[in-house]
């Protein structure tokens, strides 16, 4: 990019993509994107490849230590639990300080589960507890896309054009350079 002195206006660089000139040189282009994104595949696959590797093997150096952690925290947890009366003060607090750190009782949050939600739908309906019932009502895109012109006439709806794309699909071949 190039500044000009007086302004600060900024030239944009000419474009230096290579264009063929015709049909055998678009077709060496196109062969050559195909190889490109072969090379892009595989180096993708080998990344994959490393980054699984490296997976297991930080897993299974960590499985000792989780298992460690898990025995301290049940034989804290039994020590806690068989003195509690004396840590908590009588049930006073519900967090021990220690040196290294500290302990805690910690309520978990209610929470609702649903062995079957139709069913229990069914049975707020019948018991008229509506208000136990939510009802999500959110425009219909598809909809709107099926009938594009009388949807437009919504006021703050604005239907877009898909446009049009260029797309190159080089021939596929195999990952070892021969053709599928």
């Amino acid at each position: 990019m190039t500044r000009t002195l007086k302004g600060a206006r900024l030239k944009r660089a000419a474009e230096t993509a290579p264009v063929p000139q015709d049909m055998e040189a678009a077709a060496a282009q196109v062969a050559r994107i195909g190889a490109i994104e072969r090379e892009l595949t595989l180096a993708a696959t080998a990344l994959a490849e490393t980054v699984a590797a490296a997976k297991a093997a930080a897993e299974a150096a960590a499985l000792p230590l989780k298992i460690e952690i898990e025995g301290l925290h049940r034989g804290l947890m039994i020590w806690a639990e068989a003195n509690r009366e004396a840590l908590t003060h009588g049930g006073r607090t519900k967090t021990v300080k220690l040196a290294t750190g500290e302990i805690a009782w910690r309520d978990r949050p209610p929470s609702v589960r649903l062995r079957d939600a139709e069913a229990v739908l069914e049975a707020l309906r019948a018991m008229q507890l509506g208000r136990f019932i939510r009802e999500k009502q959110e425009v219909d895109r598809e909809a709107m896309l099926r009938e594009r012109d009388l949807a437009a006439t919504v006021p703050g709806v604005v239907i877009g054009s898909a446009g049009e794309e260029f797309v190159v699909t080089p021939t596929e071949a195999r990952l070892d350079g021969r053709a599928a």
